[in-house]
């Protein structure tokens, strides 16, 4: 069964088959032949990539790059494995995480620490390394040429210090990774997407975020690719709702700056009751339940992501 999405330009997308239906998507771009990935999902990623490559009549030595808009584990956990199966392919990421595609241990002893070793080794198994001189470390405004079509790695943190988002010169678009939010279909009300931000543990920056989300849009994009999940349009109007999200959820963490033991659960609860308010200012018709069922770990992330950053101001 055909299960890609099909956008203009030689994009595509399909769902990663992490944790849930349509909660990430990897995108693939096509060019003259040549193919490149976008995000990776984890390593049980690899065959629905594998036949989306089959799909569109592609060998697996068509795939130039694999590209990470950043290296938390759900975005780069099947890195390893894309680079084993495409054997003419390079990876592109953020010089902070060059290192850890080669070496994994650091950042699997992270995720161990956030959600402990047995859930970290249920999700992604065993993280592979990738050889050194097999990575490419994108540097702010490097350009990468696929079969004549130009790639601009920008450096965009505020999710995450290693995080780069890449500008498609030939759609207009942008594959922004986590920097421009999350935008899960099931919202999705009368044509329109509803955009909500993550503010997830442990780099979270809101001043950087801000500077990154107006970086993005001084690119004038017609379209957003988010790995949570995939094409966004009316852009402009997005990254003004982000802006003004991102500040609501400062506010509500800093209104419980001092709530002791209870911040965490305190913070999440305000973020709850502000995913329901928006939510149903959209005109999203879903229960609220199943609302909260759907962001129910991104809750949990962005008030842990909140808590850290509290602890973070002088």
């Amino acid at each position: 069964m055909d299960r890609l999405i099909r956008y203009e330009h030689g994009i595509y997308a399909f769902d990663a088959g992490y944790v849930r239906p349509l909660l990430a998507s990897i995108h693939l771009v096509v060019e003259n032949g040549h193919a490149a990935f976008v995000d990776t999902g984890n390593n049980e990623s690899l065959p629905a990539a594998l036949a989306a490559l089959d799909t569109l009549g592609l060998p697996v030595e068509s795939v130039d790059y694999v590209i990470l808009t950043h290296i938390h584990l759900d975005h780069a956990g099947g890195a390893g494995a894309m680079m084993r199966a495409f054997p003419n392919a390079r990876l592109v990421v953020h010089p902070r995480g060059a290192r850890h595609m080669a070496d994994p241990s650091k950042l699997i002893a992270g995720a161990n620490a956030v959600y402990g070793a047995a859930e970290v080794y249920r999700l992604y198994g065993d993280v592979l390394p990738i050889d050194e001189s097999r990575i490419i470390e994108a540097a702010h405004e490097l350009k990468v040429d696929l079969a004549g079509r130009e790639f601009i790695c920008l450096d965009t943190p505020g999710h995450a210090k290693h995080h780069i988002s890449i500008v498609d010169r030939r759609s207009r678009g942008i594959f922004t990774g986590d920097t421009f939010g999350l935008s899960y279909r099931e919202l999705d009300t009368d044509g329109r997407q509803f955009i909500f931000p993550t503010t997830t543990p442990i780099q979270f920056d809101p001043v950087a975020l801000h500077a990154s989300l107006d970086l993005l849009m001084s690119y004038q994009p017609e379209a957003m690719y988010l790995t949570h999940f995939s094409q966004v349009r009316d852009v402009a109007a997005k990254a003004l709702e982000l802006h003004r999200l991102i500040d609501a959820h400062l506010e509500i963490a800093r209104r419980e700056q001092n709530a002791g033991p209870d911040r965490l659960s305190r913070i999440r609860d305000g973020l709850a009751r502000l995913l329901i308010d928006q939510s149903t200012l959209f005109g999203c018709r879903l229960p609220p339940a199943e609302i909260l069922e759907i962001f129910a770990t991104d809750l949990d992330l962005n008030a842990q992501g909140l808590v850290v950053w509290l602890d973070s101001l002088p």
